[in-house]
C-alpha cells in the first residue's frame, strides 16, 4: 500500500519505518525498551509484514537488536561506535567549515542566523526536540553552503549511536546556552571569511561530545552498552 505525502508516493513500510526511527533517535524509545512486530502492527494498523521488514532495517541500521525466540529491544547505545562517529564527523565537520569561512553562498549564510534566531527562541521554550533538530539543521545549512551535501548524507549514515547521546544530553541538561554560542561563533567565523577561528571554534564545538559522553553514560548507564 502506498500513500502520497506532497508530491511523493510513501509506501506502509516507509511510514513504519521512519515513524519508528524518529521515536527511537528521540528517545521515545528508549535504549533496551522491547517491542514486538504485533504491538507495532496494532499501533500502525497495519500488518505485519511492513513491520518485519522495518524491523529489519532498523536492525541493520544498528537501532534495533532482534533475539530469535526471544524478542526485539531498541539497542543500547554503543559508546565506541559514538565515539568513532565522533572523529568522522569531527574531520569532515573541519575541513567544511574550513571551506566555509573561504567561500560561502550568500543565502545559505542569511538561513544560518535565520536557524540561530529560531534556536534563540527555542532556548526560551526549553523544547529539546526542537532544539536538535535546528543543530542539525545548522550542521547541514553550512554543508549545503559548501556544496557538499553528499559528504554530509555520508556524515548521516553513521551517526546514529552518537544522535542518541545528543539527544540524551539536551533533556539532561536545558542549559543550551553554550551551544548557542558556539553555533553564533560558527556563523561569524563564515560571515568575516576567518579561517582559522572557524577551525579552531569546530575542533573545539565537536569535543563537546568527548565530555557529554562521561557525564552521560554516569547518569544514564542503563541506555550504553
Amino acid at each position: 500500500m502506498e500513500y502520497i505525502i506532497g508530491t511523493q508516493a510513501v509506501s506502509t513500510r516507509d511510514i513504519v519505518y521512519r515513524s519508528l526511527k524518529d521515536q527511537i533517535l528521540l528517545l521515545e524509545l528508549p535504549p533496551g525498551t522491547s517491542i514486538s512486530e504485533k504491538e507495532i502492527s496494532l499501533k500502525f494498523n497495519v500488518s505485519r509484514t511492513p513491520v518485519r521488514e522495518s524491523f529489519v532495517r532498523l536492525a541493520q541500521e544498528g537501532l534495533l537488536d532482534v533475539y530469535p525466540q526471544r524478542g526485539t529491544v531498541v539497542s543500547l547505545i554503543d559508546s565506541g561506535l559514538v565515539e568513532e562517529a565522533r572523529f568522522m564527523r569531527e574531520h569532515l565537520e573541519r575541513a567544511v567549515m574550513r571551506e566555509a569561512c573561504s567561500s560561502f553562498q550568500a543565502k545559505h549564510l542569511i538561513d544560518l542566523k535565520a536557524n540561530l534566531d529560531k534556536q534563540r527562541l527555542c532556548i526560551e521554550d526549553q523544547d529539546y526536540k526542537e532544539m536538535f533538530m535546528l543543530d542539525e539543521e545548522f550542521h547541514h545549512l553550512i554543508f549545503t553552503g559548501c556544496s557538499k551535501k553528499n559528504t554530509w548524507e555520508v556524515v548521516q549514515q553513521i551517526k546514529v549511536h552518537l544522535n542518541r547521546s545528543r539527544m540524551l544530553k539536551l533533556t539532561a541538561d536545558h542549559n543550551w546556552e553554550h551551544l548557542y554560542q558556539q553555533h553564533y561563533c560558527l556563523y561569524e567565523a563564515i560571515q568575516t571569511h576567518d579561517v582559522s577561528q572557524g577551525d579552531h571554534m569546530m575542533q573545539e564545538h565537536m569535543a563537546l561530545t568527548i565530555a557529554d559522553q562521561e557525564m552521560l553514560m554516569e547518569k544514564y548507564p542503563q541506555y550504553y552498552k
